[in-house]
């Protein structure tokens, strides 16, 4: 399915998900009928009754979809902080405003992303992003999503990711696919 390919189904179960924009926690209902209208970076954005919610992968099969498991994320040999630095980066290009076709990097939301090397042998990643706009109700969510994809990189002990607000985030900072895709050029 691509962003573009809208798919309705009949929800199986009752399905935990997220109200877009405001982030907040709602069960959509068995026996709804709902609209895929994006799948990307392992959760779906669904429409029912002219509402959207974000629905985590782990809980697909309640739309009738594959459930996506959390994957481990191997970055080259030997484990570095280089290496360890470009797998973040990868993974990151997998979170994505529910909202919006574009991962976060390409959206020029990731400040940051510095890695270190922890006494313990494995690594630190301290990331910094913004958000499109200060009072948006899925910072958070997004946030605990870049997270828990830089947690799934082998080797990764500890993660920190700051919202940060300074600059403040412009359409100049997306990338020129980013523009391109979302017909801005």
């Amino acid at each position: 399915m691509s962003y573009f390919d809208r798919e309705d189904v009949v929800v199986s179960r009752d399905c935990p998900a997220v109200t877009i924009p405001y982030g907040s926690p709602v069960t959509i209902e068995a026996g709804c009928m709902a609209t895929i209208t994006q799948r990307l970076g392992g959760s779906f954005t669904v429409l029912v009754e002219g509402n959207l919610y974000r629905v985590e992968g782990s809980d697909a099969d309640a739309l009738g979809q594959d459930v996506v498991e959390r994957e481990v994320f191997v970055p080259e040999q030997p484990l570095s902080e280089k290496t360890v630095e470009d797998a973040a980066w990868i993974v990151l290009t997998q979170v994505f405003d529910p909202e919006i076709p574009v991962d976060i990097v390409n959206l020029g939301l990731v400040y940051t992303c510095a890695v270190s090397k922890l006494e313990s042998g494995n690594y630190a990643i301290r990331m910094e992003m913004t958000l499109t706009a200060p009072g948006c109700g899925m910072g958070t969510m997004i946030a605990d999503e870049a997270r828990f994809k830089l947690q799934s990189i082998q080797g990764v002990e500890q993660v920190d990711v700051d919202l940060v607000w300074d600059p403040p985030w412009s359409r100049d900072m997306m990338s020129e696919s980013a523009r391109l895709q979302l017909g801005m050029l």
